[in-house]
Order: C-alpha cells, then sequence, then structure tokens
C-alpha cells in the first residue's frame, strides 16, 4: 500500500474506504423467502426467542402484499416453504395455515412508509426488560451506533396490537426512523432490506443489553452526536449489511439447520 494514505484526512479516507466497499463487498445469492427464513433462524440462535410472539416480514411482489411466518410456527421452525404470502388484510394468497392477527400494524406500516421493505417485531429479553423502564434506548457505544438517533420510542402501550388504532399510533410514533422501542412490549424495525433488518435487530437487543448493564453501574455518558451520526452512516450501508447478513447465515446455517428449501 502506498503511504500517500498517511497524508489524507479522515475523510477522504473514508470516501476511499467505501470506494472499496462498494467494489468488494458482495453478499450471497438468496431469495427473498430464503432471506426471511434465515432471519427467523438468525434472530433465534441470538435472544429473539418468545415463543410464538413476534412476526417478520418482508413486501411481496405485487403491491399490498407481504410474506409472514405461519401462525403457531416459532422462529426456530420457519423455512421458505412454509412462510405464507398475505394481503393488507392478512388473507392469505398463498400457503397453507394463517398469519398472526398481530400483523395488522405491519400493513399500515407499510402503506405509511412506501420505502420500509421488511418490518421486524420481537419481544428480545433484554429489549422486553429495558422496556418495563419506560424510558428510551440510549446509544452511546461505537458497536451501537448504526442505531444512533434512529430509535423512536413509544411510552404508552396499546395491549394487544391487533387493533386498527394500534397500527396508526404505532405507524405515526416509528415516523421516518427505522426503529422504535415499544414500552412493555418489545422492538420494531423497519428497514431498507431484509438484510439491514435482520441486522439493525441484532444491533437493537445487543444496545438494550449493553443500557441495562451500563445503568447498573452508573449514569450512561453520551457521545458527541456529529461522531455518533458519522459511525451511523458508516456501518448503514446497503455493502455491509448484506455481508453482515451473509455472515450470520453462515453460522446458522453451519449448524445444519434446513430453512432454504
Amino acid at each position: 500500500m502506498s503511504n500517500d494514505t498517511f497524508n489524507l484526512g479522515k475523510e477522504q479516507l473514508i470516501k476511499q474506504s467505501l470506494k472499496q466497499m462498494d467494489k468488494h463487498l458482495q453478499g450471497a445469492n438468496y431469495t427473498p423467502a430464503q432471506k426471511l427464513a434465515l432471519t427467523c433462524r438468525i434472530l433465534f440462535d441470538n435472544g429473539h426467542d418468545s415463543g410464538l410472539a413476534g412476526q417478520i416480514t418482508a413486501r411481496g411482489g405485487q403491491p399490498g402484499t407481504y410474506l409472514t411466518q405461519r401462525l403457531g410456527f416459532g422462529f426456530d421452525e420457519i423455512c421458505a416453504s412454509n412462510l405464507l404470502l398475505v394481503n393488507e388484510d392478512l388473507e392469505v394468497l398463498q400457503g397453507d395455515g394463517m398469519a398472526n392477527p398481530a400483523n395488522r400494524f405491519h400493513s399500515w406500516l407499510y402503506r405509511a412508509r412506501p420505502d420500509v421493505q421488511c418490518i421486524i417485531h420481537t419481544h428480545a429479553v433484554h429489549t422486553a426488560a429495558l422496556s418495563m423502564l419506560e424510558v428510551p434506548l440510549e446509544i452511546s457505544h461505537m458497536d451501537n451506533c448504526v442505531l444512533y438517533d434512529d430509535v423512536a420510542f413509544l411510552p404508552r402501550w396499546p395491549g394487544v396490537p391487533v387493533g386498527n388504532d394500534e397500527g396508526e399510533m404505532i405507524s405515526k410514533a416509528i415516523g421516518n426512523r427505522h426503529a422504535l422501542l415499544l414500552a412493555h412490549h418489545g422492538l420494531l424495525i423497519a428497514s431498507s432490506s431484509i438484510e439491514e433488518g435482520c441486522i439493525l435487530a441484532l444491533a437493537f437487543e445487543r444496545a438494550a443489553r449493553m443500557h441495562l448493564l451500563a445503568a447498573c453501574a452508573g449514569k450512561i455518558q453520551p457521545i458527541d452526536p456529529a461522531l455518533g451520526r458519522e459511525a451511523r452512516d458508516w456501518i448503514l450501508r446497503g455493502q455491509r449489511s448484506t455481508v453482515a447478513f451473509a455472515y450470520y447465515a453462515r453460522r446458522t446455517l453451519r449448524s445444519g439447520v434446513d430453512c432454504l428449501k
């Protein structure tokens, strides 16, 4: 490597690195259904198991449709072949069984956010514990900065989210952000891709765990806002999400699970 890089400023080095990432970083070639099934398995392997609670969805090929898991199946049982394709009214267009009635708020959010391609809602244990305190998630470590200034907070629990009022409330609360902490409930991710959604959900639960650990020891100190945003923009890129997802997928598939069928 040329020593000329030692004379470059940080902004120039960042631009150079991003250009290299665009050229070299590539993910695996999975179908949307396979990505969604892998996301279910990856999140299960990383502490997002809560029985049959939680939904993971991705937009379908036609407007007003999306893929989701079948009610009665846990994240660890999801395969590409047992996913459902439903419409906004949760009517099953492809597959057997029924969708979780709580998916109704996904329909509202997809309507409100044309940019969103994937929605993840889980009751991961550290996130759920933090939600019981009725305080926002604090992002104060470089590893969590992918969510810096990007997590909304809904302080009031609306009850079981199967009604239209809950869909309107949740859609309004998240606004244009990627993530939402729901008090007495769990996390919500609204992402531009399935890969990004998976990585943000993993980051959210890790950030919640770190928040709880740090708060037990003392007062969490804020980071510099400009540096937080810099780190967020550095991490939250399509190529990084794609290769990170591919890594977690390889980890999950090494255990012998066959969720791609």
